[in-house]
């Protein structure tokens, strides 16, 4: 299992909502799902300038996988369409592979 943990900052959350809807399905069909999803009203530390207001992990079978469907051309267009508008940050907080 290939584990990514992103930090984003959420500024339309109804947009955001609208990608999530649509690109779960694409994300399902490469084995894959969300692991955890936390709204975050306060950061800490970081170590990014990028504020974050959103912590979420996703579980992919194997990176290989993971970079198959950040380059699906569906997904793609979903990101576009929905996500692009809906944040001002992303921050990659961790990329590993995670045992079962």
């Amino acid at each position: 299992m290939f584990e990514r943990i992103m930090g984003l900052n959420v500024i339309d959350d109804q947009g955001y909502s609208d990608y999530r809807d649509r690109m779960t399905p694409i994300l399902n069909s490469y084995g894959a799902d969300f692991g955890y999803d936390f709204i975050v009203s306060e950061v800490l530390l970081s170590k990014t300038s990028s504020k974050i207001n959103r912590v979420f992990s996703i579980d992919f079978p194997d990176e290989a996988t993971m970079k198959s469907f950040f380059e699906d051309p569906d997904y793609i267009q979903i990101k576009e369409l929905y996500l692009d508008s809906s944040i001002d940050g992303k921050t990659v907080i961790s990329m590993n592979e995670k045992s079962s």
